[in-house]
């Protein structure tokens, strides 16, 4: 409380590296879905985290915010930091991104500074605690198509793709009150080899790894909030109730991170 007034949260949203304008000057940027979830539902205040590799200053973005959200994107991981061969030509890549966030993922856990991971943020986050990545998993046998249908229509490209299997008795499970939810899909890399801590809360009908929660570094247990989804919940939680239950529970984290005894985060019930 400052001058009679309610402080919010503030919550780092991660940025991509994108080129805008006639002359294609480098920007930071993160959708506006983000930015519209965390000021709508999780009730804090947007703080964009630039892609600025190792210029980031980690320690004091982890003591300045009370919450961080890993966004979406068209790049994919360096294969070099999960000792997976070169990306195919033309794959969009954003090592600036991976040397400002994945050192931000670690520093969160360890801290327990609230984490929801999305998509890219997913698989940075897989990456980050020691797991590899499946480039493009429309290539391999036995699985869907995950990537983002190319149609101009927004309802076809974020509609719902396929089902996830959800745990019983997990995080999500205690979340979403079912074992199945339809969920969209728009990405091309998935988990190869599950990062160590990580333990799955669902998994797509072709056994690719949807949702995990973090629960163990080295150096003992995780109690923090550190979740990460492989779909969009910021696309949709205006109509549907799971995606908006998600960011409800990242902020019910953030507040309880933040010191306000009132409000229980949904991780801790899982534990």
């Amino acid at each position: 409380m400052r001058s009679g007034r309610i402080v919010k949260p503030l919550i780092g949203i991660s940025c991509c590296t994108k080129q805008f304008g006639v002359f294609g000057m480098p920007n930071h940027a993160a959708s506006n879905t983000y930015v519209r979830a965390t000021d709508e539902i999780v009730g804090g205040v947007p703080v964009l985290i630039p892609a600025n590799g190792p210029m980031a200053d980690v320690e004091t973005l982890l003591e300045r915010l009370d919450g961080i959200i890993l966004t979406g994107s068209r790049s994919n991981v360096h294969p070099s930091l999960y000792g997976g061969p070169p990306h195919a030509e033309g794959t969009w890549e954003d090592p600036a991104r991976d040397g400002a966030i994945l050192p931000l993922i670690r520093g969160a856990v360890m801290r327990g500074v609230p984490l929801l991971a999305i998509c890219r943020g997913f698989q940075e986050l897989n990456v980050a605690m020691g797991g590899s990545l499946h480039q493009r998993l429309q290539d391999l046998p036995d699985r869907i198509d995950h990537s983002t249908p190319m149609q101009a229509s927004v309802k076809v490209r974020q509609g719902k793709a396929h089902t996830i299997r959800i745990n019983p008795g997990g995080w999500l499970h205690r979340l979403a009150g079912t074992t199945e939810i339809a969920v969209n899909s728009l990405h091309n890399q998935g988990v190869n080899q599950l990062a160590p801590g990580l333990l799955i809360e669902g998994t797509a009908p072709d056994g690719t790894i949807e949702a995990v929660r973090v629960v163990s570094t080295p150096t003992g247990a995780v109690h923090g909030f550190a979740i990460g989804v492989q779909w969009h919940p910021e696309y949709d939680w205006p109509t549907d109730p799971i995606s908006r239950r998600i960011f409800e529970a990242f902020g019910a984290a953030v507040r309880a991170y933040t010191g306000d005894s009132q409000v229980t985060p949904l991780s801790a019930a899982a534990d």
